[in-house]
């Protein structure tokens, strides 16, 4: 499995808030099923954002994560994002690969 962060940026109005609940339902829905590990707001953001860590097995997988979102349906993201990353260090560190350069690889818990 590989993780991957995605960024949203929804715009102004009042369709974020028609679709807010629905949206959150679909995430807690991922975060039981495994494949979302954490998702919330962004602080003082420009426009309303939210941060994701998903648990996929490719970009593909998260592109079609996203696309099921209410807020994708609803063309409520304006801008995304999509990064994979290996949490080698700090309390992510067990859904790493545990693989890095061998300069580094003793310093992996």
């Amino acid at each position: 499995m590989n993780i991957y962060l995605v960024t949203m940026e929804h715009p102004e109005g009042p369709e974020w808030g028609t679709f807010v609940r629905e949206h959150v339902l679909y995430l807690k829905q991922l975060i039981r099923n495994g494949t979302l590990i954490a998702s919330g707001p962004l602080k003082n953001t420009a426009l309303r954002a939210g941060f994701l860590i998903f648990r996929a097995e490719s970009l593909q997988q998260v592109h079609e994560l996203v696309d099921a979102d209410p807020f994708a349906r609803e063309k409520l993201i304006v801008k995304l994002e999509i990064q994979q990353w290996d949490p080698l260090f700090g309390q992510l560190n067990t859904i790493s690969s545990r693989q890095t350069v061998s300069e580094l690889q003793d310093l992996v818990d």
